[in-house]
């Protein structure tokens, strides 16, 4: 019904040069997953969820978090078990079809690149934003796109392409990089936390659920917890990315384990302090959209130093955000055309590095593109709804491969399997259906571009209908 499955027993082996290079081990890969997670989303989504839910954006983070750690835990057992580069739309090929993982990888594709753009945009302003406190000043027309009546975003475009040759010079490199980014931003966040907290009032918490618990319109505006929820997810994911990396990892089985359950409980954890500190420290409808709500917080308690620090942070280690989903991204590129999805000629490694430098060069350039040239605020929450569908696919991969192949060999096994996995379609949905319509709209839009292009190029070209070549 949804196209043909892929074998499990031959999704680990690949043509000669087009297997990646096993270089990481547990603590690049959890440094990967809490790169990824800890970024623009919790740096400002606080405030955008207080202005949707009131105090009990603390609530719509655990709500947010527990549906993610349900995604988790399926993303586990399905990496350690099927070890091979494409994370969801890999599972999806083998549980699902191939139907389901195109729409699932061209989904992937929308979250990658949109939240890679989006940060770098936002990286961009920081950066500005530190130049002319300095006293420089440069040419507005070289700091904005054509929406905003300049040129191009300049500062956007050099961080895309910085990072993409960063990618380029190796993955071992950049993962190295980026632990050293990492620590950085939990710094910072283990600042706010400690000036933060002691200011705690409780009386800042009433009334704790202004809005209700469930996504209603008010005002033209969705609010309520599960409407905050479908926000602050955006804060939560980037954990698939080391699912992403599963080719690449030394040990699979450990691992991979490791690096998934590990970057979702330290970040769920930290996520949950913040928003506890942020909104006990000061009134929710002075946080509400405020685009830089913990140096807010730290400005109002009358610690400018440290709301500095956060500050610097940001515009030093926001780049791991973008390096960490410009990976995400090129390896979904590379796996779909492998599988000859895409054209087979971007499935190449570098033999010195054994990454895909082409796939990664296209896909970095395209992002600046994107950065450089696009207005993204109107756009950036279909990202959300491209994470969202991955994770349900994810959630039924798991359940369809227990009755499959229940005697396969699992390294990690998921407890309770059909419960989480029922938990995780079901949360899913309900932040899916959560979110704007306008953005449910163009979502369905990007997939009807995108099954179009299946239809017409890629189903007649794929492996299981043209039979590569012997693997190895």
């Amino acid at each position: 019904m949804f196209g043909p499955r892929k074998s499990l027993d031959t999704i680990t082996t690949h043509l000669a040069g087009q297997s990646l290079a096993k270089t990481l081990s547990w603590p690049h890969l959890i440094a990967l997953g809490v790169g990824a997670i800890v970024g623009t989303g919790i740096y400002t989504l606080t405030g955008v969820g207080a202005e949707r839910a009131g105090p009990a954006v603390i609530l719509a983070f655990a709500i947010a978090g527990a549906v993610c750690a349900c995604a988790a835990l399926a993303y586990a057992e399905l990496a350690t078990m099927l070890p091979a580069a494409g994370s969801a739309y890999t599972f999806s090929y083998t549980a699902l079809g191939e139907t389901i993982a195109w729409i699932v990888g061209w989904s992937l594709i929308l979250e990658y690149s949109l939240a890679c753009s989006t940060v770098a945009v936002g990286w961009s302003g920081y950066l500005v934003g530190w130049v002319q406190a300095a006293g420089v000043h440069l040419p507005p027309a070289l700091l904005v796109g054509p929406h905003g009546g300049g040129i191009i975003n300049l500062p956007a475009v050099v961080v895309a392409l910085s990072v993409m040759g960063m990618l380029i010079a190796g993955t071992r490199e950049s993962a190295t990089l980026n632990i050293v980014l990492v620590i950085i931003k939990l710094v910072a966040l283990g600042i706010f936390i400690a000036f933060a907290l002691p200011a705690f009032q409780g009386n800042n918490l009433e009334p704790f659920m202004p809005y209700g618990f469930a996504s209603t319109e008010i005002g033209g505006e969705k609010r309520g917890v599960m409407a905050a929820a479908a926000i602050v997810f955006f804060a939560f994911y980037g954990f698939d990315a080391v699912a992403t990396s599963a080719e690449e990892a030394k040990n699979p089985g450990r691992d991979l384990t490791i690096g998934i359950i590990g970057s979702m409980l330290v970040c769920t954890i930290i996520y949950m302090l913040v928003a506890v500190a942020a909104v006990g420290a000061l009134p929710f409808q002075q946080l509400a959209n405020s685009p830089e709500p913990l140096a807010l917080v730290l400005r109002s308690l009358g610690e400018p130093k440290a709301a500095y620090l956060i500050a610097l942070a940001a515009v030093i280690a926001l780049p791991s955000v973008i390096l960490v989903m410009m990976y995400g991204q090129s390896r979904i590129f590379f796996v779909m055309a492998r599988d000859g999805l895409l054209p087979r000629g971007l499935a190449k490694v570098s033999p010195r590095t054994g990454a895909p430098t082409l796939i990664t060069l296209i896909t970095g350039i395209s992002i600046a593109a994107v950065a450089g040239f696009f207005r993204l605020d109107e756009i950036a929450e279909l990202a959300n709804a491209g994470t969202l569908v991955a994770f349900i696919s994810v959630g039924a991969s798991l359940m369809v491969l227990r009755k499959r192949a229940p005697d396969m060999k699992r390294l990690f096994k998921c407890p309770a399997p059909y419960v989480v996995g029922t938990l995780a379609i079901l949360g899913c949905l309900y932040l899916l259906f959560s979110l704007p319509s306008s953005t449910i709209i163009r979502f369905c839009l990007w997939n009807v571009i995108g099954l179009a292009i299946y239809i017409a190029y890629s189903r007649r070209r794929s492996d299981l209908h043209v039979p590569a070549p012997d693997r190895v």
